[in-house]
C-alpha cells in the first residue's frame, strides 16, 4: 500500500514514514503544497496524510483542488488546528478523515487501514507462510482458521517478518521495528518477544540465522 504524506515537519515526517514503512506502507514525502499537488495528480496512493499549514499552497487549498480534479483518494488531515471550524472546513474541502497533533501512532495506523478498507470495499491482497496469513489491511495475522492476539510489540515484528518469507531479516531491523516514534523498548526484552511469538505461532516458524537473523519459514521440513 502506498501513501501520500504532505507534512512541513521534517522531523515528524521522518517519523511518520518510518512507522508506516514497519507497518508495510510505502511512503512518499511532500514538503510543500506544490509538491503534494504534483504527486498526487502524477502518482497513485491509496490514501493521504495531509497538514494544513503547508508551505507554498495551504493544505485546504491542495485538497479542494484535488477534489476539483476529480481525485477520489482517501485523505486523513493531520494538524494541530483543533477549532471545530477548522474541522467543518477540513471535510467541507473534501477531508474522509481529521486527526489533530499530538498523536497516537497506533490510532494513525488504524484509521489509516479503515480509510483504505472502505475505499477498497474490503478487497486487500493478503501475505501467507505456510498456516499463517496477515491482512495488510486490517493488520490482523490467522493461524489457520484462528486470529492470533498479539501485543503491538510482537504484531510489528511479525508484520517485518512476514514481508519477507524465508528470508532472513537483520536483527537490527527487527529490533528498529518496534519503535514508535519517540517510545521504545528496552534491548533486553526483543529475545522475549520472539519468544512469545514462537510461543504463539509454532517454534519451527521462527527461525534463528546466527549472526545474521531471523527468518520466517512455512515450518514445514
Amino acid at each position: 500500500m502506498k501513501i501520500l504524506l504532505a507534512e512541513d515537519d521534517r522531523d515528524l515526517a521522518t517519523r511518520l514514514s518510518r512507522a508506516l514503512n514497519r507497518e508495510a506502507f510505502a511512503v512518499d514525502w511532500a514538503q510543500d503544497g506544490e509538491t503534494a499537488l504534483f504527486l498526487a495528480r502524477t502518482g497513485s496512493y491509496d490514501c493521504v496524510i495531509l497538514d494544513l499549514g503547508l508551505p507554498k499552497i495551504d493544505g485546504l487549498a491542495v485538497l479542494r483542488q484535488w477534489r476539483e480534479d476529480g481525485l477520489n483518494v482517501p485523505v486523513l488531515i493531520l494538524t494541530a488546528r483543533y477549532a471545530w471550524a477548522d474541522k467543518s472546513a477540513g471535510f467541507a474541502a473534501g477531508a474522509d478523515d481529521y486527526l489533530t497533533k499530538p498523536f497516537l501512532g497506533q490510532e494513525l495506523i488504524v484509521r489509516l487501514r479503515a480509510l483504505i478498507r472502505r475505499a477498497n470495499g474490503q478487497k486487500a491482497g493478503c501475505v501467507r507462510c505456510g498456516p499463517l496469513t496477515y491482512d495488510p489491511i486490517s493488520g490482523a495475522f490467522t493461524l489457520g482458521s484462528e486470529t492470533l492476539r498479539l501485543t503491538a510489540f510482537e504484531a510489528r515484528i511479525l508484520t517485518r517478518l512476514v514481508q519477507f518469507p524465508e528470508a532472513v531479516v537483520e536483527r537490527d531491523k527487527l529490533l528498529d521495528s518496534i519503535y514508535e516514534f519517540e517510545a521504545d523498548v528496552p534491548n533486553n526484552s526483543f529475545e522475549v518477544l520472539i519468544g512469545r511469538l514462537r510461543r504463539k505461532i509454532g517454534h519451527q516458524m521462527i527461525e534463528t540465522v546466527r549472526g545474521q537473523g531471523y527468518r520466517l519459514t512455512a515450518g514445514i521440513k
